[in-house]
């Protein structure tokens, strides 16, 4: 039972990734790298924004809940996602970053919010 559970959470995860994408490439970014891994941590999304790298955490909370989607992105998990991007730019150009949080209260456009540069360094 719990396999699919986890298998629906999996599923609504890449939905809202995917939402979440095509409202950031709409918006005039373009995907550089989907779901990077490394032992640090995962970025959902690594977005250009002109000669800016943008790392984005998606965010999928039920209901009313976009203050906990919000607050889900504790100092904890800031630090995972932060150290997984230092990973990310080593060796690469020395380019400005920010971290930007897509939120979503449904699995829908419409209830998208975006985040921009929601915490720093």
């Amino acid at each position: 039972m719990s396999y699919l559970r986890r298998e629906s959470h999996q599923q609504r995860g890449s939905a809202a990734e995917q939402l979440a994408l095509d409202h950031l490439l709409a918006q005039g970014l373009t995907l550089v790298a989907r779901n990077y891994r490394c032992r640090m941590g995962e970025i959902d999304l690594v977005m250009r924004d002109a000669d800016t790298t943008v790392f984005v955490e998606v965010r999928l909370r039920g209901r009313s809940a976009f203050a906990g989607a919000a607050e889900s992105i504790d100092a904890r998990k800031q630090g995972r996602i932060i150290a997984a991007a230092q990973h990310y730019l080593m060796g690469k150009a020395d380019l400005p970053c920010r971290f930007d949080c897509v939120l979503l209260s449904r699995l829908e456009p419409g209830a998208i919010e975006w985040l921009r540069a929601a915490f720093t360094l």
